[in-house]
């Protein structure tokens, strides 16, 4: 009678737990990023360590801004990289990718475990059919001391996408559809667990779309049914029992689903495509722990093959990691790309987190394949920021006007 959370927090416990309990669990990695690794190295020696639990496990990333846009955050890095240096923790630097597509790329995470991070974004993992949830810099220091973390074990609400899925229909919308029914904080501290015909038949990138985006829900972990799951080596699965307890289930037939777009300001205000079809678009940009990765650029590619966007549109591109842009540069995707006028950023998190690289001007509007919208997420409060699919941006771009065609 286990979720696939109550089932893999329990194996980490060493008993059975259920929602509700509060189980002190050991943990498989942890990670942080340049925006909260400083602060998870102060804590750290105030609680007065001095040698990590296990620095294997442990991944710092430099990728919110990177590189440095000025002498304070060039500092900060060095901090990290000193510390990093000293205790023999796997470092990514600057141009290496997005925290959450590195955990992922690079195989520092796999099914079955439990894996904490100091990044929001840190659900992503859960595409993997693992529980890895975000915590706060003090949080993530004491694991970097013990190995372990105390957590209520949250209850989960299951969400079934069955029908057909449109063509033009991609993870995108669907975890948008989801997001217009449960609202910013309709799944908070709970577990959203994906199942059903549809999700069955997504890849992992796809899967990581989804799960990126359970914490804009406000959800502690997203995780999803094994079935389907392709991976290059042998692993063993979580399922959930059949007569599990679930706080809430939620079906959603795909069948007749359209296009979907979050309107300024909050990821929940979603609505179908054609509401803001026709709205003039100035910024287009395509990236994040998101959309980021090679089947989002292939997706992108189809649609400006030969083609040039819109003279009054600017497309950036930050591919999710520096392998995804070699990938890309290989298979020509790229170069179809700059083509078309977009310009490549370094990998990072700069444009969506609004540090650097990327910052609207006032009164622009921007459509973005990104998680987040709120008003300044992406470094102005005076400009507009739509949310949609990788190809809803592609073919805005061309148009000049948030397009569907």
């Amino acid at each position: 009678m286990q979720t696939i959370t109550e089932k893999i927090l329990s194996t980490h416990a060493g008993k059975k737990v259920y929602a509700g309990e509060l189980a002190v669990v050991t943990v498989d990695g942890i990670m942080a990023s340049d925006t909260t690794a400083p602060y998870a190295i102060k804590a750290f020696e105030e609680m007065g360590g001095a040698k990590l639990w296990d620095a294997e496990k442990c991944t710092f990333v430099i990728d919110h801004a990177s590189p440095a846009p000025n002498e304070r955050i060039a500092n900060l890095h060095k901090f990290m990289r000193d510390f990093a240096f000293a205790q023999n923790i796997r470092l990514f630097d600057i141009g290496e990718g997005i925290c959450h597509q590195l955990i992922i790329e690079k195989d520092l995470v796999r099914p079955g475990q439990v894996f904490i991070g100091a990044d929001s974004h840190t659900c992503t993992y859960g595409s993997l059919n693992a529980f890895a949830t975000g915590v706060g810099s003090s949080d993530l220091a004491a694991v970097m001391l013990t190995g372990k973390i105390w957590l209520k074990v949250p209850d989960t609400i299951k969400v079934i996408y069955k029908g057909i899925l449109p063509k033009n229909i991609v993870a995108k919308d669907l975890i948008l559809a989801l997001e217009k029914i449960l609202g910013i904080d309709g799944a908070t501290y709970q577990t959203i667990e994906f199942h059903g015909e549809v999700v069955e038949k997504l890849s992992l990138a796809s899967r990581m779309t989804m799960a990126n985006m359970a914490i804009e829900m406000g959800a502690k972990a997203g995780i999803f049914t094994p079935i389907g799951l392709q991976l290059p080596y042998e692993w063993t699965p979580t399922f959930a029992d059949e007569d599990a307890k679930y706080i809430r289930t939620i079906e959603i037939d795909v069948s007749n689903l359209n296009s979907q777009i979050a309107f300024p300001n909050s990821p929940d205000n979603v609505h179908d495509i054609q509401k803001a079809l026709g709205t003039p678009v100035q910024y287009a940009f395509i990236g994040t722990c998101t959309n980021g990765r090679l089947d989002d650029l292939h997706e992108v590619a189809d649609i400006l093959r030969n083609k040039k966007i819109a003279q009054t549109v600017r497309l950036l591109i930050a591919p999710a990691s520096k392998q995804v842009f070699i990938d890309a540069m290989n298979d020509g995707t790229a170069q179809i790309l700059m083509q078309a006028g977009a310009t490549f950023l370094p990998s990072g998190c700069g444009p969506c987190v609004g540090s650097h690289l990327g910052v609207p001007g006032d009164g622009e509007t921007v459509i973005s394949a990104g998680n987040r919208n709120f008003k300044g997420r992406m470094g102005n409060p005076n400009a507009q920021v739509y949310l949609s699919s990788p190809s809803i941006v592609a073919k805005s771009a061309l148009k000049g006007v948030i397009s569907d065609e």
